[in-house]
């Protein structure tokens, strides 16, 4: 049944017929944000989805939780690439973050 709510495609788990990935469901909810909440932020889904999604992850925690900590390590990896890739741009970047002031 819960598998029905999420789909793999080219390695990515998604919502079924949906753009949104379970990386965005999962991280919401784990940050304490309900599943109605889930679901105004995300308007092309319905609170099925959502429950679906959730549910979804709930039973395959395990292989979710590596599947994330991996899409992570990527995201790590591929951050560093960047920064070695253009030092100079990134050392502009903190220099301009110092100097902007903090708003509220």
């Amino acid at each position: 049944m819960s598998d029905a709510y999420i789909e793999q495609r080219d390695g990515v788990y998604l919502v079924a017929e949906s753009r949104v990935s379970l990386d965005s469901i999962v991280y919401a909810f784990l940050s304490g944000q309900s599943a109605e909440a889930i679901a105004q932020a995300f308007p092309v889904l319905n609170l099925e989805q959502v429950y679906g999604a959730i549910t979804y992850y709930l039973a395959h925690r395990d292989d979710v939780d590596r599947y994330l900590q991996g899409r992570q390590q990527d995201f790590d990896a591929a951050r560093q690439a960047a920064r070695d890739a253009d030092p100079m741009f990134y050392q502009k970047l903190t220099d301009a973050k110092k100097q902007t002031p903090l708003t509220r």
